[in-house]
Parts: C-alpha cells; sequence; structure tokens
C-alpha cells in the first residue's frame, strides 16, 4: 500500500482497510509501504500472496506486477499487461473499439498544443494518460473562448476526448460476474473529492435505470473486463445521456485497482450482493497467484 504515486493516501487508506478485514478472515498480515525497498522488504517478509492495495503509477500499471512475477510471488488483481493497458486510457479505448464497446472520440496531444488551441471542438476533457481517481482532469465547456491553462503537474502528453454528458454509473467485475450499476450522485464533477471525501458523493445501488441501461453497463463491463485481460477485481465506469436511451451509453476507462476505503464502491457493491469487506478481499486472496 502506499507508494509513490499521485493517489498514495488513498492507497493508504484502502491498505489500512484491506489489512484490518483480513485479519478478520484469520490471516497474518504484514502492512508495508511500498518505496524504493520494496523488492528488499518482500524478500525478508516471504509472505504466502501479496494483497495489491496500490493505485495509480507503478501499482497499478504493470510495474509491481513485473516485480511480483519477477520474485515469483503471487498476487492480487490483475497481471502486468492488462494493468499496463487499462492505465494507458488511449490504448484501452483501442481495445474496447476493437471490442464492440462506446467510447468517445479521443487522441493525445502534447502539453504546449492543448494549451495553445482547441485540438478538438468544445466541449471535451483534458487528463493524463495513464493517472487514475480523477487526478489532474481540466473539462473545456462548449462556451470556452481559449484552451486550458495546463499546470505544471500535467505531464507532456495528455489524452483529448469529447466530452460525454449525462450521469455517473459504475460496475464492478469480480471474476466472471458482473455485480450490480451504482449511480453515483454529486452537485458537480466526480473529482477526487467527490470519490474520497466523506458525503462527497452519493451512492444509489442497485442503480434506478431502464432494464436495457442496466443490463448494457453489467455486459460493457464484463467484457471490457475480458477485452483488457483483467483478474481479480475491477470496476468500469461510464456516463449515460438519459435523453438518447442506450445510445446514450458512453464507456469512459476500467480501474484494475479500484478502492477499498470506505466510501468505495466496489466494496459497496459487493456487499449490494450479499459479499462483505471481509468475504471480498478472502476471495481476492483466494484468487491471487503468478502469471496473471
Amino acid at each position: 500500500m502506499g507508494g509513490p504515486s499521485s493517489e498514495r493516501e488513498v492507497s493508504l487508506s484502502s491498505g489500512r482497510e484491506c489489512a484490518i478485514a483480513l485479519r478478520g478472515e484469520g490471516f497474518d498480515v504484514i502492512e508495508v509501504d511500498a518505496g524504493q525497498d520494496l523488492p528488499e522488504q518482500l524478500r525478508a517478509s516471504a509472505p504466502d500472496v501479496v494483497f495489491n492495495a496500490l493505485h495509480g503509477r507503478w501499482g497499478e500499471d504493470g510495474c509491481v506486477q513485473g516485480l511480483l512475477e519477477w520474485l515469483r510471488l503471487p498476487y492480487t488483481h490483475s497481471g502486468v499487461l492488462a494493468s499496463a493497458l487499462a492505465m494507458d486510457k488511449q490504448r484501452s479505448k483501442e481495445a474496447y473499439r476493437a471490442a464492440g464497446l462506446p467510447v468517445v472520440e479521443s487522441r493525445l496531444a502534447s502539453k504546449a498544443e492543448v494549451s495553445a488551441r482547441h485540438v478538438i471542438a468544445p466541449p471535451y476533457v483534458v487528463k493524463p494518460n495513464n493517472e487514475g481517481s480523477s487526478v489532474g482532469i481540466h473539462i473545456v465547456h462548449e462556451a470556452a473562448n481559449t484552451p486550458p491553462l495546463l499546470g505544471a503537474e500535467m505531464p507532456e502528453i495528455v489524452m483529448v476526448e469529447s466530452y460525454a454528458p449525462g450521469r455517473e454509473l459504475t460496475t464492478t467485475v469480480m471474476g466472471d460476474r458482473a455485480l450490480t450499476v451504482t449511480d453515483i450522485l454529486t452537485d458537480g464533477w466526480y473529482d477526487y473529492h467527490a470519490k474520497y471525501a466523506q458525503g462527497g458523493s452519493r451512492h444509489v445501488v442497485p442503480a434506478d435505470l431502464p432494464a436495457e441501461v442496466f443490463e448494457a453497463c453489467l455486459d460493457f463491463a464484463l467484457r471490457a473486463h475480458d477485452a483488457l485481460g483483467c483478474r481479480g477485481v475491477s470496476r468500469t465506469d461510464f456516463r449515460w445521456d438519459d435523453s438518447r436511451g442506450l445510445d446514450g451509453l458512453i464507456l469512459l476507462e476500467t480501474n484494475t485497482q479500484p478502492g477499498m476505503t470506505p466510501t468505495s464502491l466496489a466494496p459497496e457493491q459487493a456487499a449490494q450482493c450479499g459479499i462483505s469487506f471481509g468475504q471480498l478481499c478472502r476471495w481476492l486472496v483466494e484468487d491471487a497467484s503468478c502469471d496473471r
């Protein structure tokens, strides 16, 4: 847990919650804050299984998965390729398109180009190509006369995608099963604060949706999980423009390391399906392996 990414604090929270739950399930747990000495810490502790509660770069993009494969330590969640593919938003969109899943127009562009002119017609969204948790999101509205001013925290290459209006929906996949659909209600954009602060958003689970849209979310999430080659638990996010019916459902991205905090969506969906937080964590441990 922890690690050096921009999502460090969320990962520490996830890790603490999972450690408590796993101890409650009878496991011996060592909490490791992933730093430069991670290989040495792993060799010293010689765990039977590594529960990966890292979020963001290095922990979610195939890097730590490669290390665990090298050390031949069984681990939870997705493997090297699926993790790297899901974290790269542009390449994951290409995988979705190949699987016939609905996505918006997008392209990669330099930070200088995006700051100088509208690279696609507004409204659009600018985001890092390989971060999660709504880190570094810029929304350019339809009436914007000038392009966004991107700060130093943004990478040199960013993704620009057409803005998808509508409701924020999400579906968790656990193994080969799509659990349910959550409708995420916020006062504005579902940003970092809305995701992780107490009261930052309200979750309606199961979502009150037309049956065909609800079933499509389940179907699309499972197909996205499979298209990327995910393992364990993943969570796929959607926007739904309810004025367009099923045609208004757009797949945004898949998270291979969904948050495991008290306000997180995946544990909430599991609970809705009768799976306790401890049972979810136990299932992830029992599902762990190498060669994922």
